[in-house]
Order: C-alpha cells, then sequence, then structure tokens
C-alpha cells in the first residue's frame, strides 16, 4: 500500500504537485471535507442534546415516582390508599438486590391547602430519611429540604415543601403556616410550616405533590410504623430496569409466601410497577425522540455519503490523464481505484476530526455555562442539557466512516471506463 499512499498524498495536494494547481479539485476537496466537518457536528450535538434532555426528563419523572414501586394490588385509583406492611424481612432482601441503591416507605394522602384567599388540592407524599433526597434538593428553590439533618429526629417534623406555583398562588412564604384539611371521618385538619419550595418546571407533577414527614401522615392515617402505601425502590442503572423489576417481583412473591397472615392487613398480595408502567405516555413522548434523532442521523449519514460520491466522481474525472498514464505503465483497476478510495477516505477522516472537535467544543461549552436557555414551560428545563454518551459518540463514528466508505467502492468503478488511449490523446 505504499504506493497508493504516496500517489494519493500527491493528488490531494499534500506535496508540490499535487492539486493545489488544479482548478476543480482543489476546491472540491476542501468543501467535500468541509460538509463532512459540518455533518459530523450536527449529528455530535444532535446526540448530546438528545441523550441529555432524555436524561433530564428522565430524572424529573422517576425523581417524583421512582424506579420501582411496590403498593397494595388492588382496584383502588385514589389517594386514599389501603397500606401495605413494611417489615425488615421484605427491605432488607431487596437492599441486597444487584443494582438498588434505595430502598424507602412512602405514604400517599390527598388534602385540601386553604389560606384567606384561594383553595388547592394537593396530594402530600409522606417520605422518610431515606428517600431521594439529592433529587429533591436539586430542584430547591427556597428554604431547604425535608430531613435536611442525617440525624433521626425522634418526633415527626410539622415542615412542609410545596412547588414555588402552589406557594406564589396561595400566597405563602417560608415560615407561613400551612392548613390543610383531610375528608376522613369527617373534615380533619393540620398546620405545617412551609419550610421549602421547588419548581422541577414539571407542572404536570408541581402542581400535585407536596413533601411532608412520612410520620404525620401515619398518624392521620392510624396506621402503624410498619405500615405505608407503598415501598419505592431506586436503581443504579435505568437500563437494568426491567432485570432489577422481575427480582423485585420474585421477592415480593417469596415476602407474601413468607409471611405469617396478618390480624389486621390479611392481603399481602403485592404489585410491583415500574415507572414506565406509571408513567407509559411520558416514556412514549421520550422513546419517540429516540427515533427523531435516528432519522436525523440517518439523513446527515446519506447526504454525507451522496456529496463524498459526488467529491470522487469528480477526482476521478480531473485526473483522468493521470489514471491513464498509470493504466500505461501497467497498474491494474484496483490499484487506482484504490488510490482513489484512499484519497476520499482521507477527506471524510479529515472532516470527522475537525466536526468532532466543533461539535465536542459546543456541547461543552454548553454543558459548563449554559449560555442557551430554553422555555421551561413548553421544553419543561430552563436550559439546553447536554450529556456525553461516549459510547454513542464513539459509535456514530464508526457507523459513519463505515457507511460513507463503503458508498464509495460502487463510484470507483468509472476507473475502468477510462481508456488509456482515449485518456492521454484528451491531454
Amino acid at each position: 500500500m505504499g504506493i497508493v499512499s504516496h500517489i494519493a498524498k500527491r493528488l490531494m495536494g499534500q506535496s508540490k504537485e499535487g492539486l493545489q494547481n488544479r482548478k476543480l479539485s482543489g476546491p472540491v476537496v476542501r468543501v467535500s471535507t468541509l460538509a463532512v466537518a459540518l455533518g459530523m457536528a450536527v449529528m455530535t450535538i444532535a446526540i448530546c442534546i438528545g441523550t441529555g434532555f432524555k436524561k433530564e426528563i428522565r430524572q424529573k419523572i422517576v425523581g417524583f415516582g421512582s424506579n420501582i414501586v411496590i403498593s397494595q394490588y388492588d382496584t383502588n385509583q385514589s389517594y386514599e390508599t389501603n397500606p401495605i406492611v413494611v417489615e425488615s424481612l421484605l427491605t432488607d432482601r431487596l437492599e441486597k438486590l444487584e443494582g438498588v441503591t434505595r430502598v424507602t416507605p412512602y405514604i400517599i394522602k390527598a388534602g385540601i391547602i386553604k389560606t384567606k384567599d384561594a383553595v388547592q388540592g394537593i396530594a402530600l407524599k409522606g417520605v422518610d430519611y431515606g428517600y431521594d433526597s439529592e433529587f429533591v434538593r436539586s430542584i430547591l428553590q427556597e428554604g431547604k429540604i425535608l430531613h435536611d439533618s442525617t440525624a433521626i429526629s425522634e418526633t415527626p417534623t410539622d415542615g412542609i415543601m410545596l412547588s414555588s406555583h402552589i406557594a406564589n398562588i396561595m400566597g405563602l412564604k417560608l415560615g407561613d403556616p400551612v392548613r390543610i384539611y383531610f375528608v376522613q371521618n369527617g373534615i380533619r385538619a393540620r398546620k405545617f410550616s412551609l419550610i421549602g419550595t421547588y419548581d422541577s418546571h414539571f407542572t404536570e407533577f408541581d402542581d400535585r405533590y407536596a413533601f411532608v414527614d412520612i410520620r404525620q401522615l401515619r398518624k392521620l392515617n392510624a396506621w402503624e410504623e410498619r405500615q405505608s402505601t407503598g415501598i419505592e425502590i431506586g436503581i443504579e442503572n435505568f437500563d437494568d430496569l426491567d432485570d432489577i423489576a422481575t427480582e423485585v417481583l420474585h421477592t415480593a412473591m417469596w415476602y407474601s409466601e413468607a409471611h405469617e397472615p396478618d390480624e389486621k392487613i390479611d392481603d399481602l398480595m403485592l404489585r410491583i410497577q415500574t415507572i414506565r408502567d406509571t408513567q407509559s405516555q411520558l416514556f412514549a413522548w421520550l422513546d419517540l425522540l429516540d427515533m427523531n434523532i435516528l432519522v436525523i442521523l440517518a439523513l446527515i449519514i446519506a447526504v454525507a455519503s451522496l456529496n463524498m460520491i459526488s467529491g470522487l466522481l469528480i477526482l476521478i474525472l480531473e485526473n483522468t490523464t493521470t489514471i491513464g498514464l498509470l493504466k500505461t505503465m501497467g497498474a491494474k483497476d484496483s490499484l487506482i481505484r484504490h488510490i482513489f478510495i484512499r484519497m476520499a477516505i482521507s477527506i471524510i477522516g479529515k472532516g470527522m476530526l475537525w466536526g468532532n472537535i466543533t461539535g465536542l467544543s459546543i456541547c461543552a461549552i454548553q454543558y459548563f455555562t449554559g449560555i442557551m436557555p430554553l422555555d421551561p414551560t413548553n421544553y419543561y428545563l430552563d436550559h439546553v442539557p447536554i450529556t456525553f454518551e461516549w459510547v454513542d459518540l464513539i459509535g456514530i463514528n464508526v457507523i459513519s466512516l463505515v457507511i460513507t466508505s463503503l458508498a464509495l467502492i460502487g463510484p470507483s468503478y468509472v476507473v475502468a471506463k477510462i481508456r488509456p488511449a482515449s485518456a492521454i490523446r484528451m491531454e
């Protein structure tokens, strides 16, 4: 391949006698390189933004609902749920499952916030010290989160976290009392203190949930310490969701069979639901986003391939005399084809290098500065998200190089159509 590389370099203008003096080939090489670079940059940006958007939205959805939930198996769809028994026999076994990061009980209860000027329905979510505080901290606007200290208090806190939107509607500020009324054997009221506000930019959740101490809701429901609406299970890798959910199902079945009948709760049938089950519409929307990205990538690769095909044909036609001379000296068509394919691949490689540098630089600037904003009302985020999925980025580079290189094989056979005598006579 030494002679192939040498001739390709001379024709590419990497020597004094190269394409630098050609009227057409020189611009073709530069335009082809630029086109590949732009295509690669756009693909890199599309992947980083697409995966970043999907990751950010998924984190918000999971933050409010957890990856996997164990609850009572019944037909009750209201916020007044039936409890399950949460014992260490079950939680200890769940925590030992590979990929599980947390196992925490929760309680959901419907209530009504009432002030002098407004009334608002709300779903109180009772959490304990093991809940996903990192997520809540990431969306915190003012004040502090529930169970901000790692030291477990013996008495339930009366703090409550509301979304900034609800707090503004109700005219509430940090430290203000929040009176919530419950329809339970009549009307019951509880007074909480607003300790923090959050804003996830996800109105569907912000207008629905408020966070309180789980022990407060146990008192309201007259439940025992081991009773709760369900168990939330967090996992390390979202891609393992289905596999871990299967293991959780087996563990729940084992627990139901091994547990002795309870005097107060004789139904131990448990329902296992993943976040994909409970928020199927949102995840269908995210899956559609993946399809959009794939279509964009396919179109860019197709355009880049056509651009390289046209560039290769121009290089071959403008070097007809050179091809004729090579054939006169005994060069085979396959050797000459390899020369021009090598030239085209060199253009592709250079374009991909600069495209990656440009695309990754733009993404890095956005990642560290967030200078490109978004309208949270429409996109659920206040800035363009960036995630560097290196496996995906390397994969699209390899796929692009392979597809565009294979696309050059067919046009390279034009070399066989060129006759030495005719080519030299043209010169």
